[in-house]
């Protein structure tokens, strides 16, 4: 992971930052992205990703280049355009133990109604796909789900 500041804008007391992403996974995958940081928010201009993302995924890459822009510049907006208004799009979901028992309700509601659990723990938890799976899988690793399949 590299975060690279690419170039700035100054105007009329503020400014305006251009900051480069590269994200490189251990399998090969690579993602490059281009976030402009202004007037107390962050946007997202480009994203190249080879193998491509899903809409979850990209999803997930904002939050990620938030945060990074965050630590880059410091919480909060400034003068000089610099940081973000932090603002969470996904309800608060407690973490460790409590977590888990509550994407297990969640599940077995789910299955209950007729439903697909996994959008339904996606609904729960405000988060990814993939990560509502992995989510799921720490349940069942707990013993608060049943194993995936029947071993023989």
């Amino acid at each position: 992971m590299s975060v690279r500041p690419a170039w700035e804008v100054r105007e009329s007391g503020g400014a305006t930052r251009w900051f480069e992403f590269q994200l490189t996974f251990v399998d090969g995958a690579r993602v490059d992205a281009l976030a402009v940081v202004g007037g107390g928010c962050v946007c997202v201009e480009e994203v190249r990703a080879q193998p491509a993302l899903s809409l979850d995924d990209l999803a997930e890459l904002a939050d990620w280049i938030e945060e990074a822009v965050e630590q880059a510049c410091g919480a909060g907006p400034g003068p000089d355009g610099c940081g973000t208004q932090r603002r969470r799009a996904r309800p608060a979901w407690p973490q460790g133990a409590e977590g888990r028992r509550l994407v297990a309700q969640e599940y077995r509601a789910a299955q209950r109604e007729g439903a697909d659990p996994v959008l339904a723990v996606m609904g729960a938890t405000g988060r990814s796909r993939r990560t509502s799976l992995r989510l799921i899988g720490q349940a069942r690793d707990a013993g608060l789900l049943p194993p995936r399949r029947a071993r023989r």
